[in-house]
């Protein structure tokens, strides 16, 4: 014979602990919908512009004799547009040139939200998230919402080949 006994009703979870679970699982949505993506939409030389007024000054990252440091080789300095830049997704960098000869180059993750920057037209380089604009010269921001400026990424320039340091 079996008996039906019943069992205690187990506890159901506080309402707090509903509360703050569905706020952080909306703040990760949040935050992945802000981040970058590996889709088939990647930037790559062929979206490149080159800017129509770029502001020159500053002195570029130069000429290294190091070309044999090991560093990730990006591109030859004639993928670069004068006034504009080339964007580098798989290696997270913008490099620019915004005078002739003289080379930068920047973190290609937006510090408004860390969107991928995804352009760069008229001698600034946009993040098509919320549409701030840095400059190809230092990377200041030219319009927000981002506040703070595009981190400088290190790079060396050895005769026509540009790498990543």
């Amino acid at each position: 014979m079996t008996t039906s006994e019943s069992l205690p009703p187990a506890p159901a979870p506080a309402r707090r602990t509903v509360v703050a679970a569905v706020g952080a699982a909306g703040l990760a949505v949040a935050l992945t919908a802000c981040g970058s993506s590996d889709d088939s939409s990647s930037v790559d030389s062929s979206d490149t512009q080159a800017g129509a007024n770029a502001s020159g000054g500053g002195s570029g990252s130069g000429s290294s004799a190091s070309s044999g440091s090991g560093g990730t080789a990006l591109a030859k300095t004639s993928d670069i547009p004068e006034g504009g830049g080339k964007i580098f997704k798989d290696q997270g960098v913008v490099v620019t040139q915004p005078t002739a000869g003289t080379y930068k180059a920047f973190s290609s993750k937006c510090t408004h939200q860390g969107c991928a920057v995804a352009s760069i037209a008229n001698g600034v380089i946009v993040c098509p998230c919320h549409k701030s604009e840095f400059s190809v010269t230092d990377g200041s921001v030219k319009k927000g919402p981002a506040t703070q400026p595009l981190p400088a990424e290190q790079i060396s320039v050895s005769g026509d080949s540009i790498t990543l340091a």
